[in-house]
């Protein structure tokens, strides 16, 4: 029923029961407007004794609070239903024990909650909290909203009240207008691309046009509140989607004032709700998620969300972007819209790696250093050096399994593979930009500007600020930080991350520490084991110390992020940043910057430092003087990062999956246990939706970041782990219904926002990309062992038929044993062998790097120059080849502002031409005429 609606009738309204004659009638109080013949579900409650009706403000026009008492007619014969009406100020009331638990409209059933506030009464400044909520609401309602309370005794635990928000039509259309909101003007006359003959295959992955309800397709115009009857208003109730009305609502909100304090004048929602004087502030789901609501006017949006997108059996199937976006808004609808891009790019990387580790398995036992390693009349036969103070000589032919499996990662297939993901990380971005591209003008995102409230001065900036000066644009005086004040700030900010980035490298070191201290009582307990069939096999001193260090560095990791998320948080506001969006920003920075260093360190030392600068024997490097540096095992330290990778990966995801979904449900679970139990309450929607979890102001920044860290896994290190592709795929696939089971069930419905792209992300994103090709091409020159076999065998090797025969023996030095630490000599042992490139004793350079050595350097080096400029040229040849818009789309966006503006100039020009009918002929001429060559400009201008 329209709201604008001004008759004033003396109405009897009666309703009827089903299947009864009898009718139950209220009594009338003041003025009633008819009722619109709907009511708000079957699911009915008998009235107890206690018959409390909801309140419901009065006039706003008066801005009056108070609304008149009157009773309901009760006595009528049990069993029937039926519904308590009472009209109060023009309209009807419809009692709380008989509304659907499902009802998202005031209690006369017609005005839609657009938004709930709700506070409970405190001790502690209570007078001051009331007066704050009292002055709020007095000036909401002067902006044009309609308010309505429900008292503490209704709610469920006794304690809470509920302000439910309405927007009427003319608070949308005057702020629609102001927030320059796009409305639908003509429908879209441009035809649609050509479908691709492939299609079909696709369509068991498709979703039912039917079941997703997809919306015609239109032109758009921001809206003009003078000139309504251009846009296709059909039904003032359902012209502004509900995400519209929340989100006009809460830029509202966001700008009421409700008092001043010490000189300061104070505004917004969001400040209240830091001081308490508001508990929370959300807009409602349409229903629950399991059930449709019996209300004939509910689009049951999120039940088919829950159908269609959150359950897990609907994992192959693509998401309801265009849903998602009408009910969650554009912010939102562009990360799912990401990460469901990114998910499919990776199931081509997966493949291809996939491939990979396939080649691996199937060389594994066809290589020729293996097999010598693995031969005991060659491997069984070298006596390595110890590679601990202390530890026992071994034989080169115990490591026979672990070379075997470090081929699995250290092949042929390494260097193509980690030339295909530079060159696939590439094609992830630019095709990312294109199908953002299609969004943008999909979704009315086209020359979108960032939300008002994003770039509006931030609370906390405006109280923190003791300064004012005026702005040289709108020579009006707003508040600021002097540049001294801020650069203190700043420096305090900058020392706090790098002392918690010293924190993490120390927490590094002692890790390396607890690798280099154990590793020795490792080997002295499994020295023992070697003669057992499987376990000695298996269970080295370097496997055994690789997993434990990699389990305790990634518990290590948990805890440091437990702290640092809370810190990055405290150190940005202590920045005080002006807007949202700077605040943002920031906080995205600092958190990046940790987590990147947290994670990804530990395989930064593996990949690149261990077993790089550990000596040699009688002169080996110390870590404090103390603990000798580590040594990588003879197959390399390859296998170690794998190992390294795949427990932090694999870990962080898993805990990330237990974390996002088990745990808000256990919450949601304990705040809603009460309500379950009472079923002769009416927990009502606003209810429900309030012991659900709050999404909070970080909620997709937690989101992206997880991603984001993932991405780097999948990329910097891939060299080593072709696999970290296929494990972030199987991730992704869980993860994407486990976020949108968390946002279907165990969040409350976040307030509508737009976004154009996935903002500072891309950038971190596109950094991550070029630094994976430096690191990638030096895990495989330093890393891996692929360079010094292809100088041996194009350059040192004897035998040209096997020319990998000799490969080991000559890859390994040789060391006199006196020159060893006491304790670790052994009297029938006088010389080990080593894995290094140095001239043996006696030799006239003994123990200096032979030639061999500057060889495998010099071509590393040139390895690691020529792959980069390879890979960073086809980068940027694809970046330039693919443009950022796709061609179609470019040709949409100038048809569609050419019809828009050409529609709205014919609007104006007929406007003018009413205006004008009294003037002479020659100033309606004149007018016209300009209105007609601004047209034709337009015109020349698009085409």
């Amino acid at each position: 029923m329209s709201q604008s609606n001004g008759r004033n009738q003396e109405t009897l309204i009666e309703m009827s029961s089903t299947g009864e004659e009898t009718a139950d009638i209220a009594v009338i109080t003041g003025s009633a407007v008819e009722s619109p013949g709907e009511d708000n579900g079957p699911n009915y409650y008998t009235p107890s004794n206690d018959s409390r009706e909801c309140e419901i403000p009065g006039n706003p026009e008066v801005l009056s609070t108070t609304t008149e008492t009157a009773s309901l007619i009760h006595g009528l014969p049990s069993g029937m239903q039926r519904k308590h009406v009472l009209f109060v100020n023009r309209r009807f009331r419809i009692d709380k024990h008989v509304r659907s638990k499902d009802s998202i409209f005031f209690c006369d059933g017609v005005r839609r909650i657009d938004f709930i506030l709700s506070y409970v009464d405190d001790p502690k400044d209570g007078d001051k909290k009331m007066d704050r909520r009292k002055e709020f609401e007095l000036n909401l309602l002067k902006t044009g909203l309609e308010l309505e309370t429900e008292s503490k005794e209704d709610s469920d635990d006794g304690k809470t009240y509920f302000v439910k928000i309405h927007a009427s039509w003319d608070v949308l259309t005057t702020y629609a207008e102001v927030m320059h909101i796009k409305v639908p003007i003509k429908g879209n006359d441009i035809p649609h691309a050509r479908e691709n003959p492939l299609d079909w295959m696709l369509k068991p992955f498709r979703l039912n046009p039917k079941i997703i309800n997809p919306e015609p397709d239109y032109f758009t115009a921001p809206f003009s509140k003078q000139r309504q009857e251009l846009f296709l208003i059909d039904n003032p109730d359902t012209f502004f989607s509900p995400s519209t009305r929340n989100r006009i609502v809460y830029y509202i909100l966001y700008r009421c004032k409700y008092g001043t304090e010490d000189g300061k004048r104070k505004v917004g929602i969001k400040r209240l709700l830091n001081n308490g004087t508001y508990t929370a502030a959300f807009p409602l789901h349409d229903c629950r998620y399991w059930k449709k609501s019996h209300d004939p006017k509910s689009q049951n949006e999120r039940y088919r969300l829950y159908k269609e997108w959150a359950r897990f059996g609907r994992f192959y199937k693509e998401q309801p972007l265009n849903l998602i976006r009408k009910y969650y808004g554009e912010k939102i609808g562009i990360y799912f819209a990401w990460l469901g891009f990114y998910t499919e790019m990776l199931g081509i990387a997966g493949a291809v790696g996939f491939i990979c580790f396939l080649y691996g398995c199937i060389t594994k036992d066809g290589n020729v250093w293996s097999d010598e390693i693995c031969d005991a009349e060659l491997g069984g036969k070298i006596i390595m050096c110890p590679l601990c103070d202390g530890c026992d000589f071994w034989r080169l032919n115990t490591t026979c399994e672990s070379t075997k499996n470090s081929h699995l990662f250290d092949n042929a297939a390494t260097l193509f593979f980690a030339v295909f993901m530079g060159i696939w990380v590439t094609l992830f971005l630019e095709l990312w930009k294109r199908r953002q591209a299609k969004l943008e003008y999909e979704w009315d995102l086209v020359d979108f500007e960032e939300e008002q409230q994003q770039l509006q001065l931030r609370p906390e900036y405006e109280a923190k600020c003791t300064h004012t000066k005026r702005n040289p644009v709108t020579q009006e005086m707003e508040p600021y930080i002097p540049i001294s004040n801020q650069a203190v700030r700043s420096c305090l900010s900058g020392a706090t991350v790098l002392f918690w980035i010293f924190l993490i490298l120390i927490c590094i070191v002692a890790v390396i520490v607890y690798r280099l201290s154990m590793y020795a009582s490792f080997a002295k307990i499994t020295v023992n084991m070697r003669k057992v069939k499987y376990i000695g096999t298996f269970v080295t001193p370097q496997m055994v110390t690789s997993v434990t260090a990699s389990i305790l560095n990634f518990i290590i990791i948990m805890i440091l992020n437990f702290f640092y998320e809370k810190v990055a948080i405290w150190i940005t506001d202590l920045e005080i940043p002006k807007t949202h969006f700077e605040y943002e920003n920031r906080l995205t920075m600092k958190m990046f910057l940790f987590q990147f260093v947290n994670y990804y360190t530990s395989c930064f030392y593996v990949a690149f430092f261990k077993g790089k600068f550990i000596g040699r024997p009688g002169d080996y490097n110390r870590l404090f003087g103390s603990w000798r540096n580590e040594e990588c095992d003879p197959g390399g330290c390859l296998i170690e990062l794998t190992t390294q990778l795949t427990i932090i990966m694999a870990g962080k995801q898993i805990w990330g999956n237990i974390q996002e979904s088990l745990w808000p449900w256990m919450k949601n679970w304990w705040v809603s246990r009460n309500a379950r139990h009472h079923p002769e309450r009416l927990y009502s929607r606003w209810e429900q939706d309030h012991d659900l979890q709050d999404m909070g102001q970080f909620g997709l920044f937690y989101e992206y970041l997880e991603m984001v860290i993932q991405f780097g896994f999948v990329t910097l290190f891939v060299a080593s782990f072709p696999l970290a592709p296929v494990l972030a795929l199987m991730n992704n696939i869980v993860e994407v219904r486990v976020d949108a089971w968390k946002f279907v069930t165990q969040f409350r419905r976040p307030m509508a926002a737009k976004a154009h792209s996935i903002g500072i992300w891309h950038q971190i994103l596109n950094g991550i990309a070029i630094f994976s090709v430096v690191t990638n091409a030096f895990i495989v020159a330093f890393t891996s062992d692929m360079i010094p076999r292809l100088v041996y065998k194009y350059a040192y090797s004897q035998n040209a038929q096997l020319p990998m025969k000799g490969y080991i023996n000559d890859s390994l030095s040789i060391a006199n044993a006196s020159l060893l630490v006491p304790g670790t000599q052994d009297k029938d042992i006088t010389t080990c062998r080593y894995k290094d490139y140095r001239y043996p004793l006696g030799h006239e350079f003994q123990y200096k790097h032979n030639m061999q050595f500057w060889h495998i350097l010099a071509a590393k080096m040139a390895f690691i120059i020529i792959l980069e400029h390879v890979v960073f040229l086809v980068k940027f040849a694809i970046a330039a080849l693919i443009p950022d818009v796709p061609s179609e789309v470019k040709a949409r966006i100038k048809r569609e502002k050419y019809l828009t503006q050409k529609i709205l100039h014919e609007y104006e020009l007929n406007k003018l031409k009413e205006t004008l009918t009294g003037m002479a002929d020659y100033d309606v001429n004149r007018q016209v005429s300009v209105q007609a060559q601004k047209v034709e400009l337009l015109k020349e201008e698009l085409v």
